[in-house]
């Protein structure tokens, strides 16, 4: 192993191997820690890709499925070795899968090829393990089409494996596929909350899109997902602040609070005039600490 740590230890507190490494190492019992290190060694010393294959299919059986559990200072290393990177929520198995792929080698053409072949064979639990990875991977612009597969997946959890905490995204996607990404997280009754950069790339597209999408689903009766009026707010004139007034006077008090929320900020004075005229409730929400993570649950 002592070959695989050096080579990825000229920055060993700012490298995702090193990191995820020490993090499985510490959760992992003798035996576990052992076959781990053989791995590693054996793919980072030139082993074939139908080494790596084997190895990743051997994990679960190996290093079990149990929540990685990261505390504050891991998380914060995270972040320093990957800036945006969120593994609050990673399994063992899913850091093992990604870490024995990592080792493999940064070649931008052959390490695409390797993870397109895994995930061309790959079952529920590795595909999300590998769409997590994304943000790990070398040269990004190379994962653009892989990142798409995932968003198009029929799968939600395959889906917000790409979406969710993961900065690649937002970072890697043109508007077109940014804007449709949101709509299916909607469409799909995906939280928005979770996505990386979602207020950084809103866009006046985007907001257009999710107006007709609000007017559709009013028109059949259907329930609206209080997060949509985060990526309208910064655009809400017009039309848009119209949709705003409706949902301030008839919408429910989650429906409400979203909005509010969505429009705080805003500099339009028609929008802050409209604020003003609700401002008890601006206030109550105010008061009691709402943010987009907690606003589906105001009542």
């Amino acid at each position: 192993m002592n070959t695989v740590v050096n080579a990825f230890a000229v920055n060993a507190a700012s490298t995702p191997v090193v990191v995820l490494r020490q993090w499985l190492l510490r959760r992992l019992g003798p035996a576990a820690g052992l076959w781990l290190d053989e791995s590693l060694a054996s793919l980072g010393g030139g082993g074939s890709d139908r080494d790596l294959y084997r190895c990743v299919s051997l994990v679960s059986r190996k290093l079990g499925k149990a929540a990685l559990e990261l505390d504050a200072a891991e998380l914060a290393a995270a972040c320093v070795a990957r800036p945006d990177w969120d593994p609050s929520s990673w399994t063992v198995d899913q850091a093992a899968r990604i870490l024995l792929l990592l080792v493999t080698g940064p070649e931008g053409g052959r390490f695409a090829s390797r993870l397109d072949q895994l995930c061309a064979t790959a079952d529920i639990d590795e595909l999300v393990a590998f769409y997590r990875g994304l943000p790990l991977y070398p040269e990004p612009s190379r994962h653009r089409a892989r990142a798409a597969e995932g968003v198009r997946s029929n799968m939600k959890v395959v889906f917000e494996a790409v979406v969710h905490r993961n900065p690649y995204p937002a970072e890697q996607l043109a508007d077109e596929a940014w804007n449709q990404m949101v709509l299916k997280a909607l469409f799909v009754g995906s939280a928005l909350h979770p996505i990386v950069g979602l207020d950084r790339r809103s866009n006046a597209e985007l907001a257009r899109m999710l107006g007709d999408y609000a007017h559709e689903r009013w028109a059949a009766r259907r329930t609206i997902s209080p997060e949509l009026w985060r990526c309208v707010g910064p655009f809400a004139v017009g039309p848009l602040l119209e949709d705003f007034s409706r949902v301030l006077e008839t919408g429910t008090a989650a429906e409400r609070a979203a909005a509010v929320l969505a429009l705080r900020n805003a500099t339009d004075a028609d929008a802050r005039g409209l604020l003003d005229r609700h401002a008890a409730f601006r206030d109550v929400v105010a008061a009691r600490g709402v943010d987009w993570t907690t606003v589906l649950a105001f009542n």
